[in-house]
């Protein structure tokens, strides 16, 4: 089998420094907490000018106090620089707490926002976009957002004020020692510039790597059982050690290379500086051109003044994810709603159950190929039509398009007069009832899972649903009876098992339209019996339409309708489709026949 390799998709490793339209649309998210953002900014206004007061406050206390040989006045800026390190811890912390608390708030906005959109996509988005891409949208790019509003956002202000605050404080002292000082920052410039142009290198890099890494990591996880059926486990062990993950370690590791040259570079030119201010700050001192207390306030100084420039040069990978990030978070927002409820749209009320296929054609967005063409048909209420044909003639989508997972390209689907597109896709929708063949159950017990479409159900109807379709008595059987827990997806119950509860499930919601695609197919023989006996009070005053390749499923069928290549090719009972021996009767002699009728 031939491993894949990275992918190289721009979803993965494009990054952007700074994008001023996304930037705006990520403001967008602070807007109902700017008051509160408002606090958090001038307790960060606080904190750096209580900061850059610090050293001046030293100066004062060597200046005025010790030269002058004056207690009283040391005793004022001792006294002066604990109150501005009380003030700074004060506004710090109310400033972190306030804001952690901000940052919070607007990710469970974010999230639920994606969330109510995610449930409002149509399927067609989901056959272009793999749920891991989407978790990935949800989970990791919502995280990346939230470590920038709770850290990095305010981080970098702190750092610009402290940087201004700083420089007027230096100028004000002595211009030719700040002169001195930043005379190191030309190359401090071109060694950040050439740092983060490797970086953005390999920091695109390392998130292929990492997604890889994660892909191949889901992959193995969610195919373990083929895995292990098969013996792979030497096999993939060896791929994800000696490939996957060995090029992610390599990657990181170039990137801690540039990270252990550019940040000892930073420090090595605050040293620098540091040195050249005591040399001819001392010399000036000396000279008596400058007291002491400027030269011990400039030494304070150049150490405060690289640590926000190391500080900015860290976030800048910060602000690079959180581009990328936003950018897919906001093209996941603004993906289109294909199929909203249109202007207008009424409440379809209880059905009858009539539906009329007039003139239906369908093709699908990205592809022009019709899979269903101009179908003419018309259901009765309480009429079970069975749908046959071979995989692919298009009965899967023909149901689908009776609960509007998609439009027609073509015609109408009526319901009872209505047109599906004209009515409100709740009040359709929930007169629906689906079963598929690999039927999805959620976290939670059996008896959730049976009430998942009646939230009001009872106890006892939840019960009486499932001794209808013959659920009862292995639910009984389980551990805790139908307080089970189930685990994501039903892993812990058998395929039959779950199909049953799917019945009970649809039961329970009292559909007034059931769809039953390949609902019996991964269902045992024996289970199979106590299904048939249970579909005729299942199918009893319903609308049904019944996708199967058992005969025994579709041979009560009030009509079989054959389908292929997207056209209505044969109708009528079984007995009359085999007497005419066409197309039923040849895939019936192939592929239904299962002994004694």
């Amino acid at each position: 089998m031939t491993q894949p390799i990275i992918p190289p998709t721009i979803d993965d490793i494009s990054m952007k420094e700074f994008d001023p339209e996304i930037t705006g649309k990520l403001f967008s998210f602070i807007k109902p907490y700017r008051g509160t953002f408002l606090v958090s900014l001038v307790m960060m206004v606080i904190a750096a000018v209580a900061g850059v007061a610090g050293p001046y406050l030293v100066k004062l206390a060597l200046d005025s106090g010790l030269s002058a040989h004056s207690l009283p006045a040391l005793e004022t800026a001792v006294l002066l620089y604990l109150f501005t390190a009380v003030v700074q811890w004060g506004s710090t912390y109310s400033r972190v707490n306030t804001m952690a608390r901000v940052a919070q708030s607007i990710i469970q906005d974010v999230r639920m926002q994606l969330f109510t959109h995610l449930q409002e996509l149509s399927l067609n988005f989901y056959n272009r976009y793999s749920v891991g891409r989407v978790i990935v949208r949800v989970v990791n790019d919502v995280n990346v957002l939230q470590d920038f509003l709770t850290w990095a956002l305010l981080a970098i202000v702190r750092d610009v004020l402290t940087l201004v605050g700083i420089l007027i404080a230096m100028l004000s002292m002595d211009a030719s020692l700040s002169l001195i000082t930043f005379t190191v920052i030309p190359l401090m410039a071109v060694a950040t510039i050439l740092f983060r142009k490797r970086a953005r290198q390999n920091y695109r890099k390392a998130r292929a790597a990492m997604s890889w890494v994660n892909s191949v990591l889901a992959e193995n996880i969610n195919g373990v059982r083929v895995v292990q059926s098969f013996s792979r486990q030497a096999t993939n062990y060896d791929f994800f050690s000696n490939t996957v993950n060995q090029y992610n370690l390599n990657i990181n590791v170039d990137t801690a290379k540039i990270s252990s040259i550019f940040f000892p570079t930073i420090d090595f030119l605050g040293y620098f500086a540091t040195a050249l201010v005591v040399w001819l700050g001392g010399a000036a001192a000396l000279g008596q051109h400058i007291t002491p207390g400027v030269l011990v306030a400039f030494v304070l100084y150049i150490a405060r003044f690289f640590e926000p420039i190391r500080d900015l040069s860290q976030r800048y990978d910060a602000m690079q994810s959180t581009m990328a990030s936003g950018e897919r978070i906001l093209g996941l927002l603004e993906a289109p709603v294909e199929l909203g409820d249109q202007p207008g749209a009424v409440e379809l009320p209880r059905m009858a159950g009539a539906v009329e296929f007039n003139q239906v054609s369908f093709h699908y967005p990205d592809d022009d190929q019709l899979v269903l063409d101009d179908i003419n048909m018309k259901v009765k209420p309480g009429e079970t039509v069975a749908l046959v044909g071979k995989t692919g003639a298009g009965k899967t989508t023909l149901v689908k398009l009776i609960a509007r997972f998609h439009d027609v390209t073509a015609g109408q689907v009526l319901i009872d007069g209505y047109d599906v597109r004209q009515v409100t896709q709740k009040s359709l929708r929930s007169q629906l009832g689906i079963v598929l063949q690999d039927p999805f159950l959620f976290s939670g017990s059996v008896l959730d899972n049976i009430r998942f479409g009646r939230l009001d159900a009872t106890e006892a109807e939840v019960e009486a649903a499932a001794r209808a379709v013959g659920a009862h008595e292995f639910i009984t059987h389980l551990k805790d009876g139908y307080e089970t827990p189930v685990e994501e997806g039903g892993v812990m119950l058998s395929v039959g098992q779950r199909q049953l509860i799917s019945f009970a499930r649809a039961l329970l919601a009292d559909p007034r339209i059931l769809i039953l695609d390949e609902a019996t197919s991964s269902i045992d023989t024996q289970t199979e019996k106590i299904i048939q006996q249970a579909l005729s009070r299942l199918l009893k005053g319903r609308t049904a339409f019944v996708i199967a390749h058992r005969l025994s499923t579709i041979t009560n069928a009030d009509r079989i309708v054959v389908i292929q290549n997207g056209h209505v090719q044969e109708e009528g009972t079984h007995t009359e489709l085999l007497a005419r021996q066409g197309i039923y009767f040849n895939l019936y002699s192939m592929r239904f026949e299962e002994g004694e009728e």
